[in-house]
Parts: C-alpha cells; sequence; structure tokens
C-alpha cells in the first residue's frame, strides 16, 4: 500500500535536434493525492505526462505507475491511468453517448457495463440530457466535461488533467472543482493536474512539483509553498475617501480609488498592525481581499519566461486508439 501512484527517476527527454524538454527529472505523486504538475510553457509539463502515457519516448529514466514499470508492461501500467487532454480529440460526429462507451471498449469491457457506467459518469457530469446529441453541438464546457467522462468509464486509480479547465467560465470551473474533489476524496482516485490557473492548484491540491526549463525546481506541498512568500498584496475598500496624509505615510501602495488602495503585508506583519493608521484616521473599512495569489507569486519567483525552447510532441495527449485488455 506504500507503493507511490506515480514514481519517476531521473527521467530525462531530448528531442531531434538536441533540445533537451527533460534534465533527470525525478518525483513520486503518492497513492490518493491530488498533485499540481506547474510550469511555465515549454517547461516539460506536457512531455512527462506524454512519457507516462507513452505518446513521447524518453531518452532515459524510469517511470512506475502503482509499481508497474511501464516499460515493462505498459498495457497493465496504462489500464489504470485516465487522462485529460488539453485538446478536444474526440470525433465531434459521433453522439455522447457513443464517445464515452467507445472509449470503454478499448480496454475490454463489456457492453452492458460500459452503458451502465457512462450513464453514471454522464449524470454526474450534468450530460445525461445530452447523451444522443453529437459532440458537435455542445458547449465549450460541455466537451471539456465529455473529456472528463470518457477518461473515467474504465474506472482509473490514476487520473491526469492536462488544463482541464482552460477556457471555461468561473460557474463551471468551480462545479468541476466540486466533482474533482469528490472524485478524489470519496473514490480515493489519484489525481495529477496541470494547469496555468494557480489559484485552482492551491485550491484543489496537497502536493506540486514545478518544472521549469527541465527541471524540477520545487517539490513539496501547497501550503508550505505559500507560506515561503515573504509578502502578501490586498485590496482594502474604504466607505469614504482617504485622508491625503495617508498616501505619504508607506500604506498606500497603489491606489485604486478615492476610497480603495492595495497594501503590502510583510511575513511578520499582521493586517490589524497595516490597518491600524486607518484606524487612527477614522476611516472605516468596507472590505478586504487578496488581490494577488499566494502560489502565484511563489512559483514566479521560481520560475523565468523561456520564449525559446518549446514543449515539442506531447502538447495533444489523444485516448489510446488501440485496445488496451485492463479486466471489468
Amino acid at each position: 500500500m506504500n507503493t507511490p501512484a506515480l514514481a519517476i527517476e531521473r527521467l530525462s527527454k531530448t528531442f531531434p535536434g538536441g533540445l533537451q524538454a527533460l534534465n533527470q527529472i525525478s518525483l513520486e505523486v503518492q497513492r490518493g493525492d491530488f498533485f499540481a504538475l506547474l510550469g511555465p510553457n515549454g517547461a516539460g509539463k506536457s512531455t512527462t505526462i506524454g512519457i507516462v502515457t507513452s505518446l513521447v519516448s524518453k531518452s532515459a529514466g524510469k517511470v512506475r505507475i502503482f509499481g508497474i514499470d511501464i516499460d515493462e508492461d505498459f498495457p497493465a501500467a496504462r489500464a489504470v491511468v485516465g487522462v485529460v487532454p488539453q485538446e478536444l480529440n474526440f470525433n465531434m460526429f459521433e453522439s455522447t453517448l457513443n464517445i464515452v462507451v467507445t472509449q470503454a471498449g478499448y480496454y475490454g469491457i463489456g457492453r452492458k457495463v460500459a452503458m451502465e457506467r457512462a450513464e453514471h459518469y454522464l449524470r454526474l457530469l450534468s450530460l445525461w440530457d445530452k447523451r444522443h446529441e453529437i459532440a458537435r453541438s455542445l458547449s465549450g464546457g460541455m466537451k471539456r466535461r465529455l473529456l472528463v467522462a470518457r477518461a473515467l468509464v474504465h474506472r482509473p486509480r490514476l487520473l491526469i488533467l492536462d488544463e482541464p479547465t482552460a477556457g471555461v467560465d468561473l460557474e463551471l470551473r468551480h462545479s468541476m472543482w466540486h466533482f474533482l474533489r469528490r472524485l478524489n476524496r470519496e473514490e480515493g482516485v489519484s489525481i495529477i493536474l496541470t494547469t496555468h490557473y494557480l489559484e485552482e492548484a492551491e485550491e484543489l491540491c496537497q502536493h506540486l512539483a514545478i518544472i521549469d526549463r527541465g527541471h524540477i525546481v520545487h517539490h513539496g506541498t501547497v501550503s508550505e509553498a505559500t507560506q515561503r512568500m515573504e509578502q502578501q498584496y490586498f485590496l482594502v475598500e474604504t466607505e469614504q475617501p482617504l485622508p491625503a496624509a495617508l498616501a505619504d505615510s508607506g500604506l498606500q501602495r497603489q491606489a485604486k480609488s478615492n476610497c480603495s488602495l492595495e497594501i503590502v503585508l510583510d511575513r511578520e506583519q499582521s493586517l490589524q498592525d497595516i490597518l491600524a493608521p486607518l484606524t487612527a484616521a477614522g476611516v472605516r473599512v468596507t472590505g478586504i481581499r487578496p488581490v494577488r495569489n499566494r502560489l502565484e507569486q511563489f512559483f514566479l519567483s521560481l520560475t523565468q519566461p523561456n520564449t525559446e525552447q518549446l514543449d515539442e510532441g506531447a502538447s495533444k495527449v489523444p485516448a489510446p486508439q488501440a485496445p488496451v485488455v485492463a479486466g471489468d
């Protein structure tokens, strides 16, 4: 039971032409974890996912999924993994129900069981009413949910989500968060999430790894990462305009309007300390909210823009196109 859901050891990938996408990275994702794999564009996230799912060949290193070496028995390893890719890679002219049921067939699941599971997940993801509609007619958010239903139909123990909420509205994003939390906590599915919405990673994940230019630059808990930030930023709304004297006191970092300001809170300071000048001046505070995500600040402190290196060969993670016998 101590075997990690995913163990990557000294994994490297060099593409033809000499581009090194991964340089001996090592990390573990424990069973039952909700894990964020973060990094700027071109950092190596999609290459890592591509290797785990066999869409990209590795140059060196080991990958084990629940203890199964992908080089020794890839069909068995792949059978316990579900993948939600960035791209919409299903047949747009096939019905919603058929897309999920057909996916089950790749894993040797009989039609009766496949239909039961398809109904289960389509209902959970509020797609059952659209089961007979072709995928092309679905909204963008529905298509994203269809990718999730398809990835879950064979009941994977490890689910890989590659930018699952990209381009969807806020309401759908929060609905997806609720579903994924339930999947992780109640069904024990281990989840790996890649996302550019860092508030999503902070909200959902327990552990994270940050990859930059093919190297792991941080690996630990999300709470440790956010606690390491020296400063936090808050927007303070007030009932009346700020006295001119406060603008010269160092309190006001950036005025948003006559009745708001952005403040910087150092690690050793409390909000009460920072707001004391407002209280002393008789200014009533009507609202306080963070304006910069702490994980985002930490992420930016460890990574740097990279316009040259492209994460080649794995930005599109298709569904398996050949049968994988996995048992029912």
